[in-house]
């Protein structure tokens, strides 16, 4: 297969959308509606659990639409229907929306004016042209048990007609067969705004900004334990301490990750989580400023990114390429190409700029699919026009599959978004096409839920046979409570025959409370977190092997609060995680796709599944 990426399929047009009822003399509904969508999209901090069933929900923030009820989903939506129909005066609705969210408490009045003014015009845009009603609305964004829409309805995709290859299970290299080191970059969040010295805690959804004040409290140099991104010097520290030259290592497992790296993956979210203030200019700095950086101190490394739901604006904002015109994601697409230009060859960047996704050859047997992991949110409300395979990217990755099995080549996947926290049909459908060609794909890398965890998939027949595994790295940020940290993937180098597979993995980390503690002027200590085979006690890094684990976890505790320890980068919550907790924990790591009881059952939880959905959706990030 050529190096260049295949021309993704020609995008699904839209529905028609619905005829409007002549404007009639404007009503609230639609103001109360934008403010409590624009809020919608701000993260909430979870508070202290009341008890031992929400400690996987403390562990992080809850956002968007989990926060909200059924019902308020249905007024919410309802009114939104009736309003666009009664007010054509979007701006004019805007203000009054952000009056509403002032007088009714849901932010400061500033976090009110600058949400509103960010989300109004995108939102009502995207419903207006959605097909969808309330109900059905509510049943995509909340699932089965707020409604059912099946006027999309549950769609898959047919899989190439080539019957699948005999299936060979993985094994080691051969001894004295080369290994490479992969560095994986996820959740950068940089935060220019960031402001040493300055509080911790506060009312927005993101702190460490504004002026300096004394005693506790207050914001370290490097970064804070609280809901914080990360200053660019944090960010500018990591990198420094790493090698800037290329090459193989030998992947021996020791020292400080400062062994050479044969590739670098990067999986996006670089701005910070100020989503309420964010314009297309401040973006765009974000991701020119941190990518001359990654260049700066990477050298030559050969970079491969994907694109993460907050580098738009408004945040979760994928419009599928058939939106045109200023709405489009052109503008955010455009920027990318031109940035990573270095990097991608030129085949790539026209799938990238057509759609946020592309495919590239690493190096001789070993090709990468970067996947636009937003065209499978619940949070894009652009996807309320049309769900089913947004882009054509899903027929699309078949098909360089399909060419990869052909020419013998293996397939690294990289994306942001986890496959399991995505919409139920297009995670099904991802599902089946890793069952299908789980001898061409040899690992899969995300990121987004800021944590160190991981999705196993299962031969569809049987839901028994570990087939692959998608890594979840942990975030460069601190956002909520965590250390900075990042990953080092050490995988079968290039040589006749190669699996490309993990072998093993590496978590670094900077301790927060050691590095803010230091004398000004001393240079942050990165320090080897563990490894996953020291420390799991894993003969491999196969599926099998993390298939395993997952059952030892069952029975061993202190192997389980291990996991857990290393789950939150070295710093976990006050509060130990208990059996509803364990339950909902290992259950998600046996899922690599959304809402199936049955990959929970062999691990017979005491909690009905809707219990551990609820508490999946409270702990899940941007």
């Amino acid at each position: 297969m050529a190096a260049g990426a295949r021309a993704p399929l020609a995008p699904r047009a839209p529905r028609t959308p619905r005829t409007p009822l002549p404007p009639l003399p404007p009503l609230p509904p639609l103001p109360l509606a934008l403010a409590a969508l624009a809020l919608l999209a701000l993260p909430v901090t979870a508070g202290s659990p009341p008890g031992p069933e929400e400690q996987l929900a403390a562990a992080a923030p809850r956002w968007g639409w989990q926060n909200v009820s059924c019902p308020a989903c249905r007024v919410l939506f309802g009114a939104l229907d009736l309003a666009l129909q009664l007010e054509p005066n979007v701006a004019r609705v805007g203000r009054v929306a952000s009056r509403l969210c002032q007088e009714l408490r849901l932010a400061r009045p500033p976090v009110c004016r600058q949400a509103v003014q960010l989300f109004q015009g995108d939102v009502v845009a995207a419903w207006a042209r959605s097909v969808l009603r309330p109900p059905e609305a509510c049943g995509l964004l909340l699932g089965p048990r707020c409604g059912h829409w099946d006027i999309l309805g549950a769609w898959n995709l047919s899989l190439p007609a080539a019957p699948k290859p005999p299936v060979r299970p993985p094994s080691p290299p051969p001894p004295g067969a080369p290994t490479a080191r992969i560095l994986f970059l996820t959740d950068l969040h940089w935060d220019r705004q960031y402001a040493p010295g300055s509080a911790v805690a506060c009312p927005d959804p993101l702190c460490c900004r504004g002026a300096p004040r004394e005693g506790p409290g207050a914001a370290g140099f490097w970064g804070s334990y609280s809901k914080c991104d990360l200053p660019l010097h944090t960010i500018d520290s990591l990198l420094a301490q790493l090698p800037n030259g290329t090459g193989n290592g030998t992947g021996n497992g020791t020292g400080n990750g400062t062994g050479g790296f044969a590739a670098a993956y990067w999986t996006g979210d670089i701005p910070a989580h100020d989503v309420w203030q964010q314009s297309r200019g401040d973006q765009l700095r974000a991701l020119r400023t941190v990518t001359a950086l990654l260049r700066a101190r990477l050298g030559g490394l050969r970079v491969f990114p994907a694109v993460g739901n907050h580098e738009a604006t408004p945040v979760n904002a994928f419009p599928p390429p058939y939106v045109r015109g200023n709405r489009s994601a052109a503008w955010l697409y455009d920027a990318m190409a031109e940035a990573w230009q270095p990097w991608l060859p030129p085949a790539a960047l026209r799938t990238l700029r057509a759609g946020g996704f592309y495919t590239a050859q690493v190096w001789p047997g070993l090709r990468l699919v970067s996947l636009n992991m937003n065209f499978c949110s619940q949070a894009n409300f652009w996807l309320l026009i049309n769900a089913t395979d947004p882009a054509g990217q899903l027929q699309w990755l078949m098909g360089v599959l399909a060419d990869a099995e052909r020419d013998g080549e293996k397939v690294h996947i990289i994306g942001h978004i986890p496959p399991a926290h995505c919409l139920h049909s297009w995670s099904w459908n991802y599902y089946r096409i890793i069952s299908r060609f789980e001898g061409t794909v040899a690992a899969q890398f995300f990121g987004h839920t800021h944590l160190d965890e991981f999705e196993l998939f299962y031969d569809e027949e049987t839901l028994t046979r570990p087939v692959s595994i998608a890594f979840i790295a942990p975030s460069v940020t601190t956002y909520i409570n965590l250390n900075p940290g990042y990953r080092v993937y050490e995988v079968a180098g290039s040589y006749p025959g190669s699996s490309h597979a993990v072998l093993d993995h590496e978590t670094f980390i900077l301790n927060l409370t050691e590095a803010n503690a230091a004398a000004p002027g001393t240079a942050p200590r990165w320090r080897r977190l563990y490894g996953a085979r020291e420390a799991y006690g894993l003969p491999a890094a196969f599926p099998a092997d993390w298939d395993r684990l997952v059952r030892r976890m069952q029975d061993d505790e202190p192997l389980f609060q291990l996991f857990w320890f290393h789950l939150h980068k070295g710093h976990p919550p006050r509060e130990p995680c208990g059996g509803p907790c364990k339950a909902a924990l290992l259950c998600a790591l046996r899922s690599g796709r959304a809402a199936d009881p049955a990959l929970c059952r062999p691990l017979r939880p005491a909690l009905p599944f809707p219990r551990i959905q609820e508490l999946w959706h409270q702990r899940r990030l941007c």
